[in-house]
């Protein structure tokens, strides 16, 4: 019997016809409704129904489905209407084998996961079965944004439906919303909760309500839906910036014969013969992050008659991440470094930099805005008793930042430097990036480090302002028939997709505004040689607190930070320099003549022309799937083979600015100006289409024991932002780190072969094992070439770097595909419930590898491995009895491959340099009661053992980042009716 069949058996059979559309919606919405059963006796036997509900029915409804399957499908479905498994959708995931989650440092939430190695863009997100716009850019979807309290299911497909999707090599990500008609009759769920984080110190409240009802004999529905959510966060970071392999020359070395390079061609190019790599730039800053978001949904159901049922529904949601960041940043120049020690592998463990250094204090304030809205209509049709016909349309658009005010950044960079700064200033690194931060010595003003952060001694450096306008609108049309007779089930239908993205970024444009004060003002003292004033002295009132560095800024690591940074108004800090009035109108000691010309005394924003982005993609797709139940040798065999054929078109648009010259900033020789030409428009078109087969095929060897083999090729595009036709070359770039960067329309997507053999052992009701293995082999992954070239001025000679009178070497980035790999892996999981004590475990291990790991001591610029692949494993265990539920999770990644390219790691020898995650446990708990059947109060508490998220460079001492963003605590109820 089918689950239409036993939903429309519940409701007495009134409507036969009508149920089967009811729970077309989706098996795990549909089986919210219903208590899970244990599994039956063998026949002859007891047929004892024990029901289960709470954790250990969402553990029976996830086990049914993934046994009923066709392909490699997990599921996770909610105990109850308003009570999912844990408050963020990646969280939940993240229990599932294979897969694993990535975290926003500053906020500690779970925004992305990575699927059997393959994260963010390599992995689709569906709702309902509809695309998902999002204006970042990406085509993965940050799960911060979406609210989890009222999702019903989520189901991962690791082997392609053909019908829904064959565009993710890792997984297809389905969120399943509760319908009206899922649960006929007045439905009501509420839930309210108040959470603190340890560093934020304060609590936050939640809270949601949605209700559901039917009319007219059931025939009519309409479920609305409303949650607000708030997390505040204080996140402690120190960071390295970019570690930079360069060739030093010997008397840059500790204990050289002429420590100060006096000699003349000391530091000339054929004198630099000893490779190293030294951190661009050093940091520390607290973040405090205040999210808030808005969730709203109105689903509205119709059925007229009982062969048809209509479906409206709307998607809302609104969050605004706010920020207020203060912190200190140290930059270093590779040519001025001195008495320089390297280890065994070249990494950079000690130096100072005499003369030319500086102390910059940083503030940054306000945030972003980005706002979803999905409206879709579905109308299913039972045409016969064997032929159904689906229509859906959906219309999805995101926006950053919604509005002409809405949204946005100020920051401000105030410091001292040069003169003022003791020639023994450096930095140490003493240990690994895993527990050991890198120390400044010899800091503050003459060495001083009671005079770090001296108000009175604050000059002007650099201003910001940004403000991304980003849309991404989704149009998608999908048709569908499927004929059901006996054993065999045939769906064929195609779809229609229309991507456009736009990317319109806010700033100071081309005027290079940013640097209308630098220069530290009398605390640079380079007036002194330049004869001219850079930058003005900040007032003391500007700085309203500090935040202190001291011990267990970063939990569990060794090494020391200045004691503190200043706390103040990035915003204030535009309207000081503002008040000094315009300089183009009365002379103004300190600003940057002949630098910025434009700037009148308005820190206004414009557009830089080269960074518009205007990408449309239109896919067209067919599909035809074929389902067959049979026996071998008189056991069950299910048989389902599929194939996809794709074609896109994409054109692509932008605008091309080239540099016309360069400057060096008066105030601070690091800066450089760059002024760029009048804006060119540029349009570039590319299409391709692939044939994508899939085979499905599961034998049941016993009723307990199945077995599993399956075959698809299946593919993933590029990222929309890395579409773009145009060369972009920063307007203040550092000196020794020129870099510009490419996009490349005429990508291919990314292709994968994929292969599964698994079995799967039922061995009592509520528990099973199962023993996965996979093989995906992988051709076109796009990598970002790196290399080192001139680039022209429109008169078409190369533009000079004012530093050496020759032409400008800049470091240029643009994406390309590059090689093929094969990934290889296997995953175990286990479920098992005790009997009917209330205690029950899950737990998963995924082991992977590849043909092409990453070899660290490779130094050609064209290196190149597999992201994201780490073994992971998970354990949840719990206790449900009573009306009492509690369940610890342990939640393990190991160390992997983020990416290539480090921020700021632009000039490097060796092409683009490695991020690398370090390992990571998080411990987890949570309990609930059940005060009444209406009402259960609830504590959760995230992140129990204070786990920190870290990163490093080529070696393990080569330490990127490292977030301290501690426990977060949460108390509340939730009512049902």
């Amino acid at each position: 019997m089918t689950a239409f069949q036993e939903n429309g058996r519940a409701r007495r059979g009134r409507r036969a016809g009508r149920a089967v559309f009811m729970g077309a919606s989706s098996l795990a919405a549909l089986t919210l409704g219903a208590p899970a059963t244990a599994q039956s006796q063998p026949a002859g036997g007891p047929q004892d129904e024990i029901v289960v509900t709470g954790i250990r029915g969402s553990l029976q409804r996830n086990l049914d489905a993934k046994r009923e399957a066709s392909g490699v499908v997990d599921v996770i479905s909610a105990e109850d209407i308003g009570k999912f498994p844990d408050s963020n959708v990646a969280a939940s995931l993240q229990r599932l084998p294979g897969v694993s989650i990535q975290r926003n440092g500053a906020r500690g939430e779970p925004t992305g996961i990575t699927v059997r190695g393959f994260g963010g863009d390599f992995n689709t997100t569906l709702v309902d079965g509809r695309r998902i716009s999002t204006a970042t850019g990406n085509r993965s979807v940050d799960f911060s944004t979406v609210g989890s309290d009222f999702v019903g299911g989520l189901s991962v497909y690791k082997t392609p439906d053909v019908s829904l999707s064959s565009s993710s090599i890792g997984a297809t990500l389905n969120i399943q919303y509760a319908k009206p008609f899922d649960r006929p009759g007045l439905r009501i769920a509420a839930s309210g909760s108040g959470s603190i984080q340890d560093g934020a110190g304060h609590v936050v409240p939640a809270g949601g309500l949605l209700i559901s009802d039917t009319f007219a004999d059931d025939t009519f529905g309409i479920l609305v839906d409303a949650m607000y959510t708030r997390h505040d966060t204080q996140s402690n970071r120190v960071y390295v910036a970019g570690w930079i392999a360069q060739n030093f020359a010997p008397c840059q070395i500790s204990k050289s014969a002429d420590p100060n390079c006096a000699a003349p061609g000391a530091l000339a190019a054929a004198n630099r013969n000893i490779v190293g790599w030294f951190p661009q730039q050093y940091g520390a800053y607290q973040n405090n992050v205040r999210d808030t978001r808005y969730d709203g949904r109105l689903a509205l159901q119709w059925q007229p008659a009982d062969s048809l049922l209509i479906t409206l529904d709307d998607n809302f949601t609104r969050q605004r991440i706010n920020n207020d960041n203060y912190g200190f940043g140290v930059w270093f120049n590779q040519a001025n470094l001195r008495n320089v020690q390297l280890d065994e592998n070249g990494a950079m463990l000690d130096f100072t930099q005499p003369g030319v250094s500086q102390t910059d204090l940083d503030a940054t304030n306000g945030g972003d805005i980005t706002q979803m809205n999905q409206v879709g209509l579905n109308v299913k049709w039972e045409a016969t008793d064997n032929l159904t016909v689906e229509a859906d349309g959906s219309w999805a658009k995101s926006l950053t930042n919604p509005g002409n005010k809405k949204g946005g950044t100020a920051s401000g960079d105030v410091g001292y430097g040069f003169k003022l700064m003791d020639p023994n200033f450096g930095l140490r690194v003493g240990g690994d990036s895993s527990d050991s931060i890198p120390e400044l010595h010899n800091y503050g003003i003459g060495g001083d480090p009671t005079r770090w952060a001296p108000t009175d001694f604050m000059g002007s450096h650099v201003a910001g302002r940004a403000r991304n306008k980003n849309t991404d609108d989704v149009k998608q049309v999908r048709l569908s028939a499927e004929w059901k007779q006996d054993d065999v089930t045939i769906k064929f239908g195609g779809d229609y997709l229309k991507d456009r993205y736009t990317m319109t970024p806010w700033g100071f444009g081309t005027s290079n505004f940013s640097q209308a004060y630098a220069g530290y003002g009398p605390f640079g003292q380079l007036y002194q040689t330049t004869g001219q004033l850079a930058g003005v002295a900040m007032s003391p009132s500007l700085f309203t607190g500090t935040v202190n560095l001291g011990k267990n800024f970063i939990p569990g690591y060794s090494g020391s930070l200045p004691p503190d940074v200043l706390v103040y108004s990035g915003y204030a800090y535009l309207a000081a320099l503002e008040a000094l009035g315009n300089p183009q109108a009365t002379n103004i000691p300190g600003f940057s003549y002949g630098g910025v010309p434009t700037y009148r005394g308005q820190f206004s924003l414009s557009v830089n022309p080269a960074a518009l982005r205007d990408i449309r993609e239109k896919t067209w797709s067919l599909f035809l799937r074929a389902k067959f139940d049979t026996e071998i040798a008189g056991r069950p065999f299910h048989f389902n083979a599929g194939v996809r054929n794709e074609h896109t078109n994409l054109s692509s648009s932008g605008f091309s600015l080239l540099p016309v010259s360069m400057r060096v900033n008066p105030g601070d020789p690091t800066l450089m100006t760059v002024t760029l030409s009048a804006a060119s428009p540029i349009t570039t078109k590319n299409d391709y289409g692939y044939l994508l087969p899939a085979v499905d095929m599961k034998l049941e060897l016993t009723d307990r024991l199945h077995l599993r083999f399956d075959a698809s090729r299946t593919l993933t595009r590029p990222a929309l932002n890395v579409l773009n036709p145009v060369l972009s070359v920063p307007t203040g770039p550092r000196t020794g780190a020129l870099s510009a960067s490419g996009g490349n329309p005429l990508l291919k997507p990314y292709l994968a072969d994929n292969f599964d053999l698994a079995a799967e052992w039922y061995y009592r009701a509520n528990s099973y094992l199962s023993v996965n293995f996979f093989v995906k082999n992988v051709s076109n992954f796009v990598v970002g070439g790196t290399s080192r070239q001139t680039i022209n001025t429109p008169s078409g000679t190369p533009v000079i770097d004012p530093t050496t009178g020759q032409p400008a070497v800049f470091t240029v980035t643009q994406q390309v595909n590059g090689p093929d790999a094969t990934v290889r892996g296997v995953e175990i999981a286990l479920q098992h419930v005790f009997g009917n004590s209330g205690f029950g475990l899950t737990a998963n291990a995924t082991l992977v590898n590849t043909n092409k790991p990453y070899d660290k001591f490779d130094r050609t610029t064209t290196g190149f491995a597999v992201t994201g692949l780490a073994n992971s494993a998970n354990f949840v265990g719990f206790f449900d009895k009573y009306g009492f539920e509690a369940r610890v999770a342990l939640n393990y990644r190991g160390e992997y491959l983020l990416q290539f390219g480090q921020p700021q790691a632009s000039g490097t020898l060796f092409g683009s340099e490695p991020i690398f995650v370090n390992p990571s446990m998080q411990i987890d708990f949570s309990t609930s009661y059940d005060v009444t059947k209406q009402l259960t109060v609830f504590f959760e508490a995230l992140n129990l053992n204070n786990e920190t998220y870290s990163t490093h460079g080529r070696f393990d001492n080569q330490l990127l980042e490292v977030f301290r963003y501690g426990r977060r605590f949460t108390a509340g109820a939730r009512f049902h009716f």
